[in-house]
């Protein structure tokens, strides 16, 4: 009975409108472009890393690009550049095979993500003044980062301290987030188990609701560095 009462219910506001009621969906026009799936996607993976740097930059972003095996020491500068303190790094084991974990527990007050200790994680990511992660891919087109949660690596680490390092090779920059949706459908379809959340972020946090006027370190970070390292092959 509820079902009939539906239908005549939708077939008088149809008639009412004086259109025909329709129960199969339009097919969606045909894009005017390809943008959203192909923008970018001409690039070398090398020219991707660069505008991936410019846009980085545009975004306020402090970008310093080293090797793996400068990489630790790196980390430890821009440690030292941002004042130090506190640090809290999410449980990863490439920031291990990096040695910044290693590094900055030697010099460093440091606090590293762990899935038992629920209330010290965002107590001490809320008073680190450095927080440290590993992204999964860079995004050229807005210059930002995807980070994938699971139980060892908190988002805490990357909204609440001070400062943000983020680390990330020229390997995993994507030319936009097409590219990344497409990477996530394809894991689904196979039955990969999917990260908890996706963070994808692009510089400092901001806002510019109020008179168009551009203000940082509104709800997160007030400063985001990247540290890319630079694993492609020379040519």
């Amino acid at each position: 009975m509820d079902l009939q009462n539906r239908e005549n219910f939708l077939n008088k506001l149809a008639a009412k409108m004086g259109k025909e009621r329709r129960t199969v969906p339009e097919a969606m026009a045909t894009p005017v472009n390809t943008h959203p799936t192909e923008r970018l996607t001409h690039l070398t993976q090398a020219e991707l890393c660069d505008e991936f740097v410019n846009f980085a930059k545009v975004m306020m972003v402090d970008v310093v690009v080293t090797s793996e095996t400068q990489a630790k020491q790196i980390a430890l500068e821009l440690c030292e550049k941002y004042g130090g303190g506190d640090l809290v790094l999410n449980d990863d084991p490439r920031l291990e095979e990096l040695g910044i974990t290693q590094a900055v527990q030697e010099k460093y007050t440091c606090h590293i993500w762990s899935p038992e200790q629920a209330e010290a994680n965002i107590t001490k990511s809320e008073r680190a003044n450095i927080g440290i992660v590993y992204a999964e891919y860079g995004l050229t087109e807005s210059g930002g980062i995807v980070l994938f949660s699971q139980a060892e690596r908190g988002r805490s680490v990357s909204l609440l301290p001070e400062k943000s390092i983020v680390v990330v090779r020229k390997s995993k920059v994507l030319p936009r987030v097409a590219q990344l949706a497409k990477m996530l459908h394809d894991k689904a379809q196979q039955g990969e188990r999917m990260p908890s959340c996706v963070n994808i972020i692009s510089g400092p946090s901001s806002t510019a609701d109020i008179e168009l006027i551009k203000v940082v370190g509104v709800h997160g970070p007030v400063a985001k560095i990247y540290l890319v390292i630079d694993d492609l092959s020379p040519h």
